[in-house]
């Protein structure tokens, strides 16, 4: 069966203009992350962490372990990639190296947009480069958002549970409500756009033409409406792809959730290496929270939101006085394994790809039809 499906194609031809575009975000992102660093260090360390740290025995092998999980959590993400992306298009057959490759290469500019939005072209145009059709790697890239919306909604009731009685998190309760309920009108958004793409479609353009009211540029109502309807076709047609690789889909179920808990595990290893209780439940609850507050369209990379975050939702967990002075330095490791060293290992792929950092801008993105066929 055959689909129209409108696609996302990239044009990597450089120029000083399009370098410039991203290297904005890539300082922002750096900048803001780095303040806040200096900010907790500056309200967290004094010489009750000096002497805590002087006193701990510092277990550095868990410092370790956190940095393989980190390793593991890239590799499952490409076996998660590589089932999906062969279930489209059994023609072409990309190998674990290859998608590890690419969630590798991805993490750059996931790490200096907002959402992370900035990784899901990358990731399309590089299994395009690697023979899938455009149409192929677009439905294989939209079969992961969907899989991860699932996942983290669906454990959102869990984490509140494990927080809902804990001190100091009425400082998020503003975030996660926000973040809450952004994922579930997507959910929505993505159920109703599989059934009922049509009237997904009018529904849209109705409330951008209100909206466009507003604005005196005309031309930009049309490519407004247009990215509608792009948008909810792509997202349709590559879902009716999916439903006939149910195994495939299934799967892919299984390897999100062991990615995701992987990833999860690392601010548990860190806590034992600082010589403080892991938390294991706590602390997967409190990674859940995370993501939904992260996922918001705010800061490039999340820089800052994260770095409070983290304080607000591991200080209610580190409630001793001890374990309290060393929360700085627990934030500061663990934005840089999860973060930092995302953003450096995926500049140096990306730089082996584009031969820059700063060349692939999301302005050279653009739209075309193709067929996308399911088998």
């Amino acid at each position: 069966m055959k689909y129209i499906l409108p696609l996302i194609t990239i044009n990597v031809t450089e120029n000083n203009k399009k370098k410039k575009t991203m290297k904005l975000p890539i300082i922002i992102s750096i900048s803001i992350s780095i303040l806040i660093i200096i900010l907790v260090l500056f309200f967290t360390v004094d010489t009750k962490t000096l002497n805590q740290l002087a006193n701990t025995k510092i277990k550095y092998e868990f410092f370790a372990v956190a940095v393989l999980l980190n390793l593991l959590y890239w590799i499952l993400w490409g076996v998660r990639l590589k089932v999906l992306a062969n279930a489209i298009n059994k023609k072409v057959n990309i190998g674990l190296w290859e998608s590890t490759k690419i969630i590798i290469a991805n993490q750059f500019l996931a790490g200096i947009t907002p959402s992370m939005a900035g990784g899901e072209p990358l990731r399309i145009y590089l299994l395009n480069k690697d023979g899938m059709s455009l149409g192929s790697s677009t439905a294989t890239v939209l079969g992961e958002r969907l899989l991860d919306a699932i996942f983290i909604l669906t454990l959102i009731p869990f984490a509140f549970y494990i927080f809902k009685n804990k001190p100091g998190i009425s400082y998020l309760n503003l975030g996660l409500t926000i973040g809450i309920i952004v994922f579930i009108m997507l959910i929505i958004s993505f159920l109703y756009a599989v059934f009922k793409p049509e009237k997904t479609k009018s529904f849209l353009i109705y409330i951008s033409k209100k909206f466009s009211r507003f604005s005196k540029k005309k031309e930009g109502e049309l490519k407004l409406i247009n990215w509608v309807n792009q948008e909810v076709d792509n997202f349709h047609n590559s879902m009716m792809c999916f439903s006939k690789h149910k195994k495939a889909l299934l799967l892919a179920s299984i390897i999100t959730v062991i990615f995701w808990s992987t990833g999860f595990l690392i601010a548990s290893m860190l806590l034992l290496g600082l010589g403080l209780p892991p938390f294991f439940i706590e602390s997967y609850a409190a990674q859940i929270l995370l993501i939904v507050i992260i996922m918001m369209p705010t800061t490039p990379g999340s820089s800052g939101i994260a770095e409070g975050s983290i304080f607000v939702l591991y200080g209610v967990l580190l409630t001793e006085p001890a374990s309290y002075s060393l929360l700085g330095v627990f934030v500061i490791l663990y934005r840089f394994i999860t973060y930092h060293m995302n953003v450096i290992v995926g500049a140096i792929f990306q730089y082996r790809i584009f031969k820059s950092v700063a060349s692939f801008s999301m302005d050279m993105i653009k739209t075309h039809e193709e067929k996308l066929e399911c088998k």
